[in-house]
């Protein structure tokens, strides 16, 4: 008689890595303390961004990283932010770009000692720029001889047969910034019924994928019905006095007398709107996409590294999320 043994294939939940996105790598004790804790072993850190200039119409790097701390026990990999309308222009020279973008990306690493083995390119391309992205794509991998990545956005996902897959070895999926910057009561980093609208197409998408989630929150600051700002890392401890400010909703505050905060000016009458991610909503995020997805991903990158957002959450929810896949 003929036995026939199947084998069951264990389940690991996938490795826990962070997005470095500041201009001076510097860890300070409790960012140290998190990799540490979660044994992470690589960190994606933004190198620079990649904007057109103005009068020129030629694309420049700004940004760009200053390393003042050498962590030779982590894995880096470089990520360049391009912004979309660099492919836009017309009469960009894409191969010359790749080139130099290369060229800058391997002057940081030998300038700090950094030997990488992959490069991360972050561009939410449309079906304009298509082309020069995929052009430069290309371009850039062969030219380095490295892996590449790409930052994945849910419409390119749902719509791959228009907007087309970058001859990548691995996507990252952003599985953040979701809806519009706007006033009404959508938390534009994260909704579900948003997403529930893209989750299907997950099972179809051919490019193997990795999950980047948010770990960040923002204040929406809103004057006469409209947006007037987006303020990084406002800390709502800062918006209590009473003589200026009034809670106005569950994440909406309303000021109440001109003044300045923190550098900022708010006017009688402006609305600083919160949008944050709760630890119930990053587990209910990896269970969705543990539902949804093709494969189990190899790691889940959490946007980003800073102190700021780190102390919000207690550490385990890096382990409570992952262990969900």
């Amino acid at each position: 008689m003929l036995f026939l043994i199947g084998a069951c294939k264990k389940h690991y939940p996938p490795a826990i890595a962070f997005y470095y996105w500041k201009t001076v790598f510097k860890l300070s004790p409790i960012e140290i303390s998190t990799l540490e804790n979660n044994q992470v072993k690589k960190l994606y850190i933004r190198y620079f961004d990649i904007d057109i200039d103005a009068k020129s119409n030629q694309p420049y790097p700004e940004s760009t990283i200053h390393f003042e701390q050498k962590m030779n026990e982590f894995t880096i990999v470089p990520v360049v932010f391009i912004k979309n309308k660099v492919f836009l222009e017309k009469n960009c020279d894409i191969t010359n770009l790749a080139k130099k973008t290369f060229n800058l990306i391997a002057e940081i690493n030998t300038n700090n000692g950094i030997s990488c083995d992959e490069i991360q390119i972050d561009c939410d391309w449309t079906l304009s720029s298509r082309d020069n992205y995929l052009k430069f794509i290309s371009n850039f991998k062969k030219l380095s001889g490295k892996k590449l990545s790409a930052t994945i956005r849910l419409h390119q996902i749902k719509y791959f047969e228009k907007t087309k897959i970058p001859s990548v070895d691995k996507g990252v999926l952003m599985y953040y910034n979701m809806g519009k910057i706007a006033s009404d009561t959508i938390n534009s980093i994260y909704d579900r019924n948003i997403a529930n609208k893209y989750l299907g197409s997950l099972k179809n998408y051919p490019l193997s994928i990795n999950m980047a989630l948010p770990i960040f929150s923002w204040g929406i600051h809103i004057r006469d019905g409209k947006v007037i700002e987006l303020i990084n890392k406002l800390d709502i401890n800062n918006l209590n006095n009473k003589s200026y400010f009034k809670v106005d909703g569950k994440n909406r505050i309303q000021v109440i007398q001109d003044n300045y905060t923190s550098g900022n000016f708010y006017k009688l009458g402006d609305i600083i709107k919160f949008e944050k991610i709760t630890p119930d909503e990053l587990i209910e995020m990896s269970s969705d996409l543990y539902e949804n997805a093709k494969e189990m991903p190899e790691e889940i990158i959490f946007y980003d590294l800073d102190e700021f957002n780190i102390k919000k959450y207690e550490n385990d929810i890096y382990k409570q999320v992952t262990s969900r896949f």
